[in-house]
């Protein structure tokens, strides 16, 4: 087997990971009078996904392990509007509840 063999099996491998694999936007909404976690379910969501509160539990759970929960609470409360959705990233869940991938990160307020 040649190096490029091997990185096409490499890669394949990656994509197969990640298309039986679904994504989940995070975010954090703001209202009168409280912040609400809020999670993205794609619209196609594979039928693996028996128990939706299951897997938004789940989302929760990895979104905390990752981040500073009261920090990035604290931040939102402080800098965002009433009626505004901060977006903290996606997390890549297989229904296995395997994390394959996520992308998130503390918000950020600052002007660009």
């Amino acid at each position: 087997m040649t190096d490029s063999d091997e990185t096409a099996t490499d890669d394949t491998a990656i994509v197969d990971e990640k298309t039986d694999a679904d994504t989940f936007g995070v975010g954090i909404q703001v209202t009168e009078t409280e912040l609400r976690f809020v999670v993205n379910v794609p619209s196609d969501i594979d039928s693996g996904w028996t128990d939706p509160e299951a897997f938004q539990r789940l989302v929760e759970r990895i979104t905390w392990e990752t981040l500073d929960q009261e920090r990035v609470l604290r931040t939102i409360a402080t800098e965002a509007t009433e009626g505004e959705t901060v977006l903290l990233g996606t997390v890549t869940l297989r229904p296995d509840e395997t994390l394959v991938d996520h992308t998130l990160r503390p918000p950020s307020f600052d002007a660009a």
